[in-house]
């Protein structure tokens, strides 16, 4: 029994480290034109009782910002150019993909251990 609720809980950790990379991809795509913005990234790591996973720091790309000439920008500097943001949109969209399919298999793996607890459940009651 103890094995099924312990799927249970690894496989909600899961989805809910899956929701918290989904929404920092989203607000990675939502500020693609923020001049200076830089690209969240998030890592997974176990919890210390074991008992699944959960996001660790969120930390900052440090690629390179990309340069864009706009000599009439209000933060555009001598040379006419001034600091983009680092977020690529493909990267986003794969990640999102990625992380929405995580969550997919998460949940039904979460949804398969509820399905053979309440089995057991009902073979107990009989």
């Amino acid at each position: 029994m103890s094995d099924l609720l312990g799927a249970l809980s690894q496989s909600a950790s899961g989805m809910q480290a899956q929701a918290a990379r989904l929404r920092h991809v989203s607000e990675n795509m939502a500020n693609v034109d923020t001049p200076g913005y830089r690209r969240k990234l998030v890592s997974f790591r176990e919890m210390a009782d074991g008992s699944g996973v959960e996001p660790g720091p969120v930390r900052l790309d440090r690629n390179a910002l990309a340069r864009i000439y706009a000599p009439g920008h209000p933060l555009a500097d001598d040379t006419g150019h001034y600091d983009g943001s680092n977020v690529d949109l493909m990267i986003e969209v794969a990640d999102a993909r990625e992380a929405q399919r995580s969550y997919e298999a998460n949940l039904k793996l979460f949804d398969q251990a509820r399905r053979m607890t309440q089995s057991l459940f009902d073979l107990l009651r009989k």
